[in-house]
């Protein structure tokens, strides 16, 4: 796959804080070759937030395999994760 937007992705990960999640996330991406671009966390009170750029160029995996992994590790560890195209997401929030 080459590097364009649409192989650039946004994942959005929220839920009470608990340790390990951000582990269970990134090794989903680790395993699937997925570079992350940028990364923001924040725990407010006992919620835990973070929003994640990446690419998708160099994994084996389509769009759908990858999401469904993240979702389903998400689950594994008390969160909702989310993942976007990044050309949706911008064009979702534009101002």
């Amino acid at each position: 796959m080459a590097d364009t937007a649409s192989n650039r992705i946004v994942i959005t990960v929220l839920g009470r804080n608990r340790a390990g999640i951000v582990a269970a996330v990134t090794k989903i991406l680790g395993e699937a070759s997925v570079d992350i671009r940028d990364i923001t966390q924040s725990i407010i009170e006992d919620i835990f937030t973070m929003t994640m750029l990446a690419d998708m160029s160099g994994s084996d995996l389509d769009f759908a395999a990858l999401q469904a992994r993240l979702v389903a590790a998400g689950e594994a560890v008390g969160v909702t994760v989310q993942m976007q195209r990044e050309d949706v997401f911008n064009f979702m929030y534009r101002l």
